[in-house]
């Protein structure tokens, strides 16, 4: 562990030395690049995205005034993305505007079960089966504005619209599988009026933020809590609310080059929310197309995507930041950092249903296949590390890979995931 402190304080140490003067950016700047990335859970990426970022006459950089983002993309394991994004502090007068639509069409997403280790895992029935998948087809749209009650503090209120559709995978290789998605339903664990539905949220909440950056901060905080309530506008009968609370925090070790970061979130759903939006994370800031966990990218890196689905869960992240080199290309500003990571999360309240619902059946299998669920049984860390590689292109367009591996078995055997920005 010295040798590889040394290691980090060698590397940052000739980053210093060896830093280019930057140039400050005007107008627009492009980072077109082919969607070409890999993910454990959904498999090989390939498609097109472009950011766009519009920085005026450089009077904020490397804050921008606009910033577009456009994908459409597709993965191996079949699934699709076409994705559109706009965030601005300066289109509305004393507002900020963060707006994006989202189309997955997936027809393998991951389903482990409910409530984490309660729900064993068969590690030989994750290879070349549609056992823990699912057929899956979503159109999110968000609206969220921002607004200033004093220099750091600020409100926020927002809507965001679902349209989500599941079933047994239907491709032809694996149509006639079995599935525990299948098996769930027909236990009654997911009933037929949660399947699919139309959902309105409301979201509101408060920021508090010293942050010098957004993107690839290297010093201060930022305190969120956002509350969320989706009232039953379409006749699902499923009303819930849901509440996110999150800190970070990030400590500059040498100026810039050496950044110690971490992250605390807690988040908890209330009400008869359908199974399908329990593994969606409610951030202020769409940092990725899909915020989902617990697992995956987005949360603990290396643990299989959706491994940890309940009611409540807590997670954290921790990371350094190195700056190993630094250097003028293209007439834009880069630099390449590496980011070793610790995350861990643990349930805090289990998914509750009746036992009784779907008669024996469901009984036996919650005796004998599927765990216990009645609170007990799903305790326990989900915790991995690993190492990140970044690049860095004016201080916002981010393209990172980084490969995690968990501590524990039955969270999987370790995720590679290649994609765009930092997760915090």
């Amino acid at each position: 562990m010295k040798r590889f402190l040394l290691l980090l304080l060698a590397c940052a140490t000739l980053s210093m030395g060896a830093s280019a003067q930057e140039k400050i950016k005007t107008g627009w700047n492009l980072g077109p690049l082919p969607a070409i990335s890999y993910n454990s859970d959904l498999g090989f990426q390939y498609g097109a995205l472009c950011d766009f970022f519009y920085f005026g006459d450089g009077s904020t950089y490397p804050t921008y005034l606009h910033k577009f983002n456009v994908e459409l993309s597709h993965y191996t394991k079949g699934e699709t993305i076409a994705h559109m994004f706009y965030d601005s502090k300066y289109l509305l007068p004393g507002l900020r505007l963060t707006a994006a639509v989202s189309y997955l069409d997936s027809a393998m997403t991951p389903f482990y079960g409910f409530n984490g280790y309660a729900a064993p895992l068969n590690m030989d029935w994750t290879k070349d089966s549609s056992w823990y998948y699912m057929d899956r087809t979503m159109l999110r749209a968000i609206a969220d504005v921002q607004g200033s009650i004093s220099n750091k503090l600020t409100w926020m209120a927002g809507l965001t619209f679902w349209n989500v559709t599941t079933d047994n995978v239907q491709l032809s290789k694996y149509k006639d599988n079995p599935s525990l998605y299948q098996l769930y339903r027909t236990a009654g664990l997911i009933s037929d009026d949660e399947v699919a539905g139309t959902h309105l949220e409301l979201k509101g909440g408060l920021v508090y933020d010293t942050r010098d950056m957004e993107a690839a901060p290297t010093k201060g905080y930022c305190a969120e809590i956002v509350a969320s309530f989706s009232p039953d506008l379409f006749g699902e009968g499923e009303t819930y609310g849901r509440i996110m609370a999150t800190w970070r925090q990030f400590f500059p070790v040498l100026e810039d080059n050496l950044v110690i970061g971490y992250r605390l979130n807690y988040q908890q759903t209330f009400g008869n929310a359908p199974f399908y939006l329990q593994q969606t994370i409610t951030p202020l800031y769409l940092r990725q197309i899909k915020n989902e966990g617990l697992g995956g990218k987005n949360s603990i890196r290396g643990v299989f995507q959706g491994r940890i689905l309940a009611d409540g869960y807590a997670w954290a992240n921790l990371e350094a930041r190195v700056k190993v080199a630094r250097f003028t290309f293209i007439n834009q500003n880069w630099y390449i950092a590496l980011n070793p990571f610790l995350d861990a999360g643990v349930i805090t309240k289990a998914r509750a249903f009746d036992k009784q619902k779907g008669g024996n059946l469901a009984q036996e299998i919650v005796n004998e296949t599927l765990g216990i669920y009645s609170g007990e049984g799903y305790g326990g860390i989900h915790a991995s590390a690993g190492l990140g590689l970044k690049i860095v292109m004016n201080h916002n367009f981010i393209i990172s890979c980084e490969y995690g591996k968990p501590f524990d078995k039955r969270d999987g055997k370790g995720g590679l995931n290649i994609g765009t920005n930092y997760i915090f």
